[in-house]
């Protein structure tokens, strides 16, 4: 009876070598494909359109901070002013109540005085008998 005999060794070679110079021949052939160039064109332009979109975006991102940011600092000056004349309307009133409170007071004493004044008039006339 005849059994298979497998290839021998140099055979089992000579199919890889051959098998390994076939697909390198056919990575050559795909390398000088000139759609491959085409497409790496494509695909550098689209890289570039695509740098130059984040560009622009990052252009518009820093003139929408830089114009928030002028934005912030007139509203914090306005507050600031607000916070001012607050302050000094402030003042003013508690001027005025000072003012108003030592009239008060004033005024208070002077009425005091003068019922002081009548009582020690009206005890004179009282001693004296008029």
């Amino acid at each position: 009876m005849s059994s298979y005999h497998s290839p021998d060794h140099q055979q089992r070679q000579s199919n890889a070598a051959a098998a390994k110079k076939a697909m390198l021949e056919k990575f050559r052939s795909a390398a000088q494909d000139p759609s491959i160039a085409e497409k790496q064109a494509a695909r550098l332009a689209i890289a570039e359109a695509r740098a130059k979109r984040m560009a622009e975006r990052e252009a518009a991102r820093r003139a929408r901070e830089e114009e928030l940011a002028r934005l912030a600092a007139i509203e914090a000056e306005r507050a600031a002013q607000a916070q001012r004349e607050a302050e000094e309307l402030a003042a003013l009133i508690a001027a005025e109540e000072t003012a108003k409170a030592a009239a008060l007071a004033a005024e208070q004493k002077a009425a005091r005085d003068a019922r002081y004044a009548a009582r020690k008039a009206a005890k004179k006339i009282r001693r004296r008998g008029y």
